[in-house]
Order: C-alpha cells, then structure tokens, then sequence
C-alpha cells in the first residue's frame, strides 16, 4: 500500500509480524493462540524453516536477443552477454537486490530476500531505472569496442543492446521445498 508515494505500509496487524506458515488461519477469538496442525515429521522438516514474507521479484532480459545472437560472432555475444550482466549485477548490488538465477539472457532479482528492507518495491523500481541507464552506458561502450547495431535495431534507439523489465510485489512463502531453498 502506497502512503502519499513515499512509502511502502504493511497492512497486517499492528503489533503482529505474518503468522508462520505451519500456523492455522487465525482464529475468530481475539486473544485465541492459533495451534499447528498435525504434520507427518518429513513434512515438519519441509515446512518448518518456511516464513510468509513481502517480496517483490524483478525480472529483467534483452530485447531481440535471438536476433542479437543471429549476428554476433558466438565469441562477440557471449562477451557482450557477459558484460550485461556485470552491468546489471553491479546496479542490482548497489540497490540491495539479490539475482536468483540466470535465465538465458535474462535475471531473476529478488528484493526482500534474503534481506528485507521497508523499500524494497521502491529499490526494484530504481534498480530497473539504473539498468536501463547503465545498459544504456554499456551500448557507448560495446560501440566504440566496435560492435555496431544492424539497422533493423533501429527501434533499440540505435543502440546494440536494450532491456524489458517486469516488476511485482506479493506475499510469498520462502523456504526449503526438495532440499533446495525457495
């Protein structure tokens, strides 16, 4: 919940952080203490490093990258890939942001996990402004290495390289499924 767009505001309880995820729903009593249900001792082991937390995911990845690959020398691509994601990396660091994966050419950032921080949402939506300008920053580089856009990337503002971002905040549930985290 936005507050005069400056802050982000749990809408939870007051005195009361989420329940835990083992925890029943709450109760119609106001001072009932919720009790766990009956969990074999394998599920206990999945569930019980569970935590609901707010969580907001950025994904980020290259636009026509497909095309990009159609004309780079695999050398060239895998370097101009490369440095994309130390340009995004080091942008996604200095906001508190934490890459999940590499998917191909594209991130999954999370902001929220494994820290959490009362601007989270807003640190995302920086984050994606300052990948836009450093990618931006890197497309002056590659160019001046060299590495020039075809004309059918004319819509990238002529540059080599230009990103998509998707952003979006939920309540999530994290913790061990399988034996892996998340």
């Amino acid at each position: 919940m936005d507050e005069d767009s400056r802050v982000l505001v749990w809408t939870g309880g007051a005195n009361a952080p989420p329940e835990s995820i083992v925890s029943s729903p709450p109760q119609e009593e106001p001072h009932a203490v919720p009790s766990a249900p009956a969990a074999s001792p394998s599920a206990q082991a999945y569930t019980s490093d569970a935590e609901r937390r707010q969580l907001t995911v950025l994904f980020c990845d290259l636009v026509d990258s497909t095309t990009l690959s159609s004309r780079l020398d695999p050398e060239d691509l895998r370097e101009v890939v490369r440095a994309y994601e130390e340009t995004c990396a080091k942008v996604i660091a200095r906001f508190g942001g934490h890459i999940a994966q590499y998917l191909g050419d594209g991130l999954l950032v999370y902001f929220g996990y494994p820290l959490a921080h009362e601007d989270d949402a807003h640190r995302a939506v920086r984050a994606g402004l300052g990948m836009i300008e450093a990618v931006g920053q890197l497309n002056t580089r590659l160019t001046q290495e060299g590495l020039r856009p075809a004309p059918t990337q004319s819509r990238q503002r002529g540059g080599l390289l230009a990103v998509r971002l998707g952003i979006h905040t939920g309540l999530v549930v994290v913790g061990e499924v399988g034996g892996q985290c998340c």
